[in-house]
This record gives structure tokens, sequence and C-alpha cells, in this order.
């Protein structure tokens, strides 16, 4: 009996000594976990140490990804999501509202030289880099989600990684472009008075009658502005993207993808608007860029200014191919 009573004792003995074993074997967080828990607390990245030579592989914790994660996946989408269907959506009501803008008085049959081989071969290197990297930037952001169902993963994954390389190697002409346009352009594309007469009157898109422009009105300087400016700061940005570490660090890289996708994004909705007025919204333009003749009677409807300036320096409208070779006879 005496034995029994012993052996309890002894097991209640070592129940109550267990909780104070546990707690004199528990570890003390070491001052690196204090500081790893006040960089998280912080916001601050948590950096460990390693024996390889890169030095950034002991950046363990980068808080600033996850604001990143959450602009790229939510922001991004949908601030491109508004910019490119509300600019579709303003166009197609433009389109039932005002239809097609005809050339007033309709085709003369004569032409004049709107723009040089060189300037339409540049406008066309820039327009179709563009396009290319338009459509394989969207693809980043709203593939997963738009494209991977339609066309299957091995597809999507095909599109994505060719898209990806075309990207990249396509920033180069697309820049080299954009230093041809703005060396060609720009003082054809300097704001004046003219301008603000030109906005105040709608830019002709509105109501009736054309406002004076010379060879390029105020919506269209509008368009080669953002194009350089916002051209370049795209342009920037992504060589920071495409050199990683080369410029700057992981959250200098995480900015620059910031910028660059919010001003392509937008970039992109102005283009669908120009692409729009110079294709199939107006009679006569797409013929500037195609053939680089315009009708006269749209030249002196659209640009009245710059025809009168180009009469003055000899360069008249030729007359139409039939009368040329009727006087060839």
């Amino acid at each position: 009996m005496k034995i029994r009573i012993l052996a309890l004792f002894a097991v209640l003995m070592m129940g109550a000594a267990l909780p104070a074993f546990a707690q004199g074997t528990a570890r003390e967080p070491s001052v690196a976990d204090e500081m790893a828990i006040q960089s998280l607390l912080t916001g601050n990245p948590v950096h460990g140490r390693i024996t390889i030579p890169d030095q950034r592989a002991a950046n363990l914790i980068q808080p600033q990804g996850r604001e990143w994660r959450e602009f790229h996946n939510v922001t991004l989408a949908w601030v491109g999501g508004i910019a490119v269907v509300g600019m579709l959506a303003i166009l197609t009501v433009f389109r039932m509202v005002r239809g097609r803008i005809p050339i007033e008085g309709g085709r003369s049959g004569r032409t004049i030289q709107r723009f040089n081989v060189f300037e339409r071969g540049n406008h066309w290197m820039v327009a179709s880099c563009f396009i290319i990297l338009a459509l394989s930037g969207l693809n980043l952001t709203f593939g997963r989600h738009v494209l991977l169902p339609l066309v299957g993963p091995v597809a999507f994954t095909e599109i994505s990684h060719w898209g990806k390389m075309a990207h990249n190697f396509l920033a180069f002409p697309f820049t080299l472009g954009l230093v041809f346009m703005l060396l060609l352009w720009i003082k054809d594309n300097i704001p004046n008075g003219t301008d603000i007469r030109w906005l105040k009157a709608g830019g002709g898109l509105v109501g009736h009658g054309e406002p004076e422009s010379g060879r390029f009105n105020a919506g269209q300087k509008g368009i080669f502005w953002i194009t350089v400016l916002g051209g370049a700061a795209v342009a920037v940005s992504g060589y920071m993207l495409v050199f990683p570490f080369f410029f700057t660090d992981i959250q200098g890289m995480q900015l620059s993808h910031i910028v660059h996708s919010i001003i392509a994004v937008l970039m992109i909705a102005v283009m669908v608007a120009h692409i729009y007025i110079g294709t199939v919204g107006m009679d006569g333009a797409v013929e500037a860029m195609t053939t680089g003749q315009v009708d006269l009677n749209w030249a002196k409807q659209h640009h009245n200014l710059w025809v009168e300036e180009e009469m003055a320096k000899g360069r008249g409208a030729a007359p139409p191919a039939s009368a040329k070779a009727a006087g060839a006879d």
C-alpha cells in the first residue's frame, strides 16, 4: 500500500514539474528574430545571410511585393479595362451619332502630298511595333482570364512566350521610331493660338463647319505629344525591366512596372481613338499614311492653312491621273 502511495505521489510531482521544465527549455527569441519581426511590422525587407556571390538573394521577404501584386492583379486590371473598353464605348456612341465624317463637296480628283515616303515608313514602323507591344502587354494583364480559357494552356503558353520575346525586342525599333518622329514633326506640333480656336470649335467633330488649322490640328498635336512623351516614359521604364537590377533594385523595378503599365494602357486607349479617326471614322484620312497623297478638298476642309502654305511654296495639287494620261496623248 505504501509503495502505491509513493508511486502516485511521484507521478503527481512529475506532472506538476512538466510546465516549468517546458518553460525552462523553450528557446528565447534571438536578436535576429526580434529584428525580423520588427522589419515585418514596419514594412521593411527581411534579409538573411548567404554565401553565394549574388547578395540580392539575401532578400528573404520584401513586403512591398504584396502591394505590387495587388496593383498588378486588381488596380491595373480595373484601370486598363475602364480605359480601353470605355474608349471603345465612346467611339461606338460617336459613330452612331456622328457617323463617318465625309469630305465636304466630295472628292475633287486632285491630290496634294501630305507625307513623304520616309515619314510614312517611320509612322508604320512605330505603329506596327506599338500594336504588337500593346497586344503582348495586354496579354500579360488580361490573358490568363480572357485568352487562356479560349485557346487552352498549351497555346496560351506559346503565345505568351513569343509575345514576351517580341515585347522585349520590339522596344528598340519603337524607341528609334519615336526619335525620328520627334525630329520630323516637332516643328509642326508646337501649340499656338489656332489650336485654342480649334478646340473651342470642337475640332469639327461636333456641330457643323471645320475650324482653321495648319499641317496638324490641336487633336493631332495632342496625339503627337502623347506618343512622344508617353512613349519615352514607357520606353525608359520598360528598359529598367528588360535589364533587371542594372539600373535599380527590386523596389525600383516594381515602381517602373507601375509607371510602365499605367501609361501604356492609357496610351492604348488614346491610340484606339486615333486609329478609328484615321481609318473608318473619316473619309479620305487613311490615304495620308498609305499613298501620302490626300484629296485637295479633304486637305482644305481639315488643314486649310497648311494648304495655303503649300500653295505659296509652289507645291500645288496634282491633277487627277486621268487628266495626266489625257495630257500625255
